[in-house]
């Protein structure tokens, strides 16, 4: 057995909750370990719909103070981490079919201030006659609103919160499960994955999907209750001109989210489906694929048929079972559970939540655990960056126009995947490197051997996918026989343990 110590709190789940309570707990002087089974980012976080957003349709289920913490989030993960998030214009197309469109244009501007708006543009009316976003609908819709949210890299977010929570202190181990937790008083006896223990004054169970299985291997339980939904999304290419994306309206009082996604493709989704398989088995299938495409060709004149879809993934949503019938309606707000038996050591569980409301989750959950560490010091993550935020230029385009002038001989398309990906830390990247033989091999799509090692060495990177699929998403631009030699070469890496 390997004794990795005692730390004040055990994080358990490395998804986006999970990360981002680590970040803030050892950024408040809790020594703290973070355990994940898989990657990081490797279930729902990952399978997100990318955008950091209030959540216009929750204003519906009247969930007026999700939506207006959704909102504020927006702008502070904005200016935190400019570089994997960026602003979005949303086009969203009237159909009198589904809501008057009075309705929409209150909602709107409710959506507009609920969440003291500042740096985000605001609604504006559309003629889709002779507006250019107008141009790939079909002529029945004439109307529209645009309006503002965020787009993000969810993979990446939750890499930036376990760099940020490691470079404060914090322990972070991938491809570690829990396998049991005892109380001995006021303490955690923790076995871990590969034969580790460790000692802990309090866990976290932010196991999402898995948190009930974090909650056995406790030892304990819960009146609380995690409902699974499967969300579900395609990638084909970008089928109109602009950089603006679409919100569409269906029968069923559920919207579809057209984003441009990668430079030249577009992610469409999602769906929400009642889900009670295991969580790593989750899977489209073909009515869901039916059902975005049907909704988009509702609206699109020259719309993705079933043999333009390169690529699909679900996720599955672990949200508070609020007993609602509809799985749409099912709240996305997040509910707590402590455990703490009188002078025994407590177990926090997390039940829902949702990508953007992350940085205020964990700041509540530390609320919870304060009580038992009265020394913690306060809230801060919301006006610190995120690792890489720390840009030199005032914006992110500014920033870019300092790189091509520092590294002139980096291509376009490379310079731009790196600022995104990396931010400031693109120095820490590009080293001592001053031409593209110094950044090694290139295996297709903008990966290189320098960034692959990069990853590796600083990001917890210890299989093929994890960069293909999540620290870079160079997958979807690859070849078969690309990602085939990059996945030989990568076997005879050497993770860092």
């Amino acid at each position: 057995m390997t004794d990795l110590g005692a730390f004040d709190l055990v994080v358990v789940g490395g998804g986006v909750n999970g990360a981002g309570i680590a970040r803030d707990a050892q950024g408040r002087g809790l020594s703290t370990l973070l355990v994940e089974k898989d990657d990081l980012a490797q279930g729902t976080s990952s399978r997100s719909s990318k955008l950091v957003h209030g959540g216009l349709r929750y204003l519906e289920y009247y969930e007026f103070r999700l939506v207006r913490e959704a909102l504020i989030e927006r702008e502070v993960l904005l200016a935190a981490a400019p570089h994997i998030v960026r602003p979005m214009r949303f086009v969203l197309p009237h159909s009198p079919e589904q809501r008057p469109f009075w309705l929409i244009r209150m909602g709107l501007l409710l959506y507009d201030h609920l969440g003291g708006r500042k740096v985000l543009p605001p609604t504006r009316s559309l003629d889709l006659r002779r507006k250019p976003e107008g141009a790939p609908l079909r002529k029945e819709f004439v109307r529209a609103f645009g309006y503002s949210d965020c787009w993000v890299d969810d993979a990446r977010l939750v890499i930036l919160n376990a760099l940020d929570a490691s470079a404060r202190g914090a322990r972070v181990l991938t491809r570690t499960a829990l396998v049991a937790a005892r109380r001995e008083g006021d303490v955690w006896s923790v076995t871990l994955d590969g034969a580790k223990t460790a000692r802990a004054r309090a866990i976290v169970n932010a196991g999402g999907p898995w948190v009930e299985d974090v909650l056995r291997a406790a030892g304990a339980n819960s009146s609380k209750n995690v409902r699974l939904v499967k969300g579900s999304h395609i990638v084909t290419r970008k089928f109109w001109k602009g950089e603006q994306a679409y919100l569409l309206q269906n029968a069923d009082k559920r919207v579809v989210f057209v984003n441009p996604y990668e430079g030249d493709l577009a992610l469409i989704g999602t769906t929400d489906i009642p889900f009670a398989g295991r969580p790593e088995d989750v899977a489209i299938d073909e009515d869901e694929i039916d059902y975005l495409l049907r909704v988009v060709n509702r609206y699109f004149f020259d719309g993705p048929s079933r043999r333009d879809v390169l690529q699909t993934f679900s996720g599955v949503r672990p949200l508070f079972d609020d007993s609602s019938d509809n799985a749409s309606a099912v709240t996305r707000d997040y509910v707590f559970d402590l455990d703490a038996p009188s002078g025994a050591a407590p177990l926090l569980s997390i039940f829902g939540g949702k990508i953007t409301t992350f940085r205020r989750l964990a700041e509540h959950a530390l609320d919870k655990l304060k009580p038992f560490f009265p020394n913690m010091t306060g809230a801060w993550t919301d006006r610190a960056p995120l690792p890489g935020g720390e840009l030199a230029a005032p914006d992110f385009d500014a920033f870019v126009t300092a790189l091509r002038k520092r590294y002139p001989w980096l291509p376009e398309a490379l310079l731009l995947g790196y600022a995104r990906r990396y931010g400031a830390r693109i120095h820490e990247l590009i080293s001592d490197a001053n031409s593209l033989d110094g950044l090694g091999r290139s295996f297709g799509a903008g990966l290189t051997e320098r960034e692959a090692r990069f990853l590796v060495e600083r990001e917890w990177a210890r299989r093929a996918d994890d960069i293909l699929e999540r620290r870079t998403k160079c997958c979807l631009h690859m070849s078969a026989q690309e990602r085939e030699a990059f996945e030989t070469w990568f076997a005879g890496v050497s993770p860092r343990s």
